[in-house]
């Protein structure tokens, strides 16, 4: 294997993430959210409400990480955070009206960035299988 930077997975992974980051902090901007912050959004539209630890999977993030999105959201008006009755250990998360009708703004973007892709509907189904094949190898290997 060569030690040329441009040669690595790891790096065209990396830097092709970077640079979806800062396509889609362009066109989250003006909706006053981050990437970030878009990403819990999309687990909630998926499906709520949610608990915290649940996003964390979802994310494969720590809840260190996850607590102040969900603060941020939270003053934005766009989620709920709700102590489960049975279990106070447990927060539920939910989208509130805002939240809800944030989600018909956001439907152009991942069309928009797919577009500015250059790749074929093939090209992104076979990329995306070979990605998710490569995280589930890396998870299972705790490397």
């Amino acid at each position: 294997m060569s030690l040329i930077l441009d040669q690595q997975l790891c790096f065209l992974v990396y830097s092709t993430s970077l640079s979806f980051n800062k396509a889609y902090q362009k066109l989250l901007k003006e909706l006053g959210i981050t990437y970030p912050q878009y990403l819990v959004l999309l687990v909630l539209w998926e499906r709520e409400p949610q608990t915290v630890s649940k996003i964390c999977n979802s994310l494969y993030l720590e809840t260190s990480t996850i607590t102040p999105l969900l603060k941020r959201l939270e003053s934005l008006h766009l989620i709920e955070r709700k102590r489960e009755v049975t279990d106070e250990r447990q927060v539920n998360i939910t989208l509130t009206e805002k939240g809800k009708k944030l989600k018909d703004k956001v439907r152009h973007i991942p069309v928009e960035l797919g577009n500015s892709s250059n790749l074929t509907k093939e090209e992104m189904n076979h990329l995306m299988i070979g990605l998710a094949k490569l995280r589930t190898a890396l998870l299972k290997k705790k490397v």
